[in-house]
């Protein structure tokens, strides 16, 4: 199959392109520095400098392909109110081009990789794909405001005909992850984590290739017009960490930032956050994960996709082994 890929060159997209290029598929990518995708480059991938600011771009990229995967995006909570017109582009913005060109391009199929995310806070239950989130409670961060908006927008099309399926990963952990809670998870399997800090949230983790490997099968088999949760096993963060830490030869700090103290540094300006070495909007990060629960139930991808994610103990061995 010849696959047009967004964010190829990202965390989850590398693991994916490896993926439909080992099992022999011709995969084009768009990276904005084609010297920056060495890996990419070394697999074979059909490189085409550019951006993703123009549909009609987009096309040109798309021409010669028969589906898409768009993974493409920005991923970080507790942004300045000044980085927020970026993160919309990035998120809302691009997809809406993409679905444009997708479109115009006249693919046979797309896979958008939404997140679990988009179902909102939980409260503790393990939920599947038909929930609703209650809008009413507001979004828990703009990242979270972001991907409900292009999920929305990629629903619509559906709506209209366009023959796309949604994946929607969990929290993604492996190899060159640099996300807060990959650093976590590395910093309790090198016994180095100071403190536990919202410890309490509620995550789904999966290995970033058992991830891929649920995307290219939502290419493959996934129903035109379905959503499929792409978790691994629904914990706290405490105990992925007491997980993480355990395989290293160690154990958890005692020591555990209050909730109300997070809560009372979430008021601090901007700068002082910064100088403390935390994101600019503590707050945003407080609301986002205090009390909080991204819980899915991956059966429907199991089912239908064949997914099986690993386990967290044997998913955190791969990711740690040899560094």
């Amino acid at each position: 199959m010849r696959v047009f890929v967004t964010g190829g060159a990202g965390f989850i997209g590398e693991a994916v392109v490896r993926r439909l290029m080992a099992r022999g598929d011709r995969v084009t990518a768009v990276v904005r520095d084609p010297a920056s995708a060495e890996e990419l480059e070394e697999m074979g991938v059909d490189l085409r400098q550019g951006d993703l600011s123009r549909s009609a771009a987009i096309v040109d990229a798309m021409r010669g392909t028969e589906a898409a995967i768009h993974i493409a995006g920005m991923y970080r909570v507790g942004i300045a109110p000044s980085e927020r017109p970026q993160m919309h582009d990035a998120n809302v913005g691009t997809t809406h081009r993409v679905l444009d060109a997708f479109a115009t391009a006249g693919l046979d199929r797309m896979v958008y990789v939404s997140t679990i995310n988009v179902a909102g806070n939980t409260h503790g239950r393990i939920v599947d794909e038909r929930h609703r989130r209650d809008l009413a409670e507001g979004f828990l961060s703009y990242y979270d405001e972001t991907k409900f908006l292009a999920h929305r927008a990629v629903q619509e099309r559906i709506g209209g005909g366009a023959r796309i399926v949604i994946a929607m990963p969990g929290t993604t952990y492996g190899p060159n992850d640099h996300s807060a809670i990959g650093g976590q998870l590395r910093a309790a399997y090198d016994g180095v984590l100071p403190y536990l800090a919202l410890a309490d949230t509620g995550i789904s983790p999966a290995h970033v290739d058992d991830v891929a490997a649920g995307i290219v099968a939502a290419l493959d088999r996934g129903r035109i017009g379905e959503s499929y949760f792409l978790g691994g096993p629904n914990m706290k963060l405490r105990d992925a960490m007491e997980v993480a830490a355990r395989l290293g030869g160690h154990t958890l700090p005692r020591i555990e930032l209050p909730t109300a103290l997070i809560r009372i540094g979430s008021r601090a300006p901007a700068a002082l956050s910064r100088a403390m070495g935390f994101p600019d909007d503590l707050g945003e990060v407080a609301r986002s994960a205090i009390g909080v629960t991204y819980w899915g139930s991956s059966a429907k991808a199991a089912t239908e996709l064949g997914y099986v994610p690993r386990d967290l103990t044997s998913g955190l061995r791969a990711t740690f082994d040899g560094t």
